[in-house]
């Protein structure tokens, strides 16, 4: 009888051991699932966050690309104008000191003209 009870307390004791092992394997192996989740996940919110983060920085760049492209045509329009404008101002007003200096010319000739009708005239009478 007595072989019997120590017989059956190993058997008890074993399949202690053997459930206490299980328990534990599972144990480690759910651990071992939820960092690994958990590890992918974080990976996840990681490559989210740098994805949203480069469309951020592109976004960025194509704005100031975009601006740097705008003030530059509007200052190359600017200066187009700006030459534009001076080229006929200095034309027109090149222009006009030809007509004054024509008229002037003119007008000296015409009283030279007239200087020597007069004094023509004046030796004749």
């Amino acid at each position: 009888m007595g072989l019997v009870v120590v017989v059956r307390v190993v058997v008890v004791v074993v399949a202690v051991v053997v459930v206490a092992v299980i328990v534990v394997v599972v144990v480690i192996i759910f651990v071992v699932v939820v960092v690994v989740v958990e590890v992918v996940v974080a990976v996840a919110v990681v490559v989210v966050i740098v994805e949203i983060l480069v469309v951020v920085v592109v976004v960025i760049v194509v704005v100031v690309v975009v601006v740097v492209i705008v003030v530059v045509v509007v200052v190359v329009v600017v200066v187009v104008v700006v030459v534009v404008v001076v080229v006929v101002v200095v034309v027109v007003v090149v222009e006009e000191v030809k007509i004054v200096i024509a008229v002037v010319v003119a007008d000296v000739v015409v009283m030279m003209v007239v200087e020597r009708v007069v004094v023509v005239v004046s030796f004749i009478l």
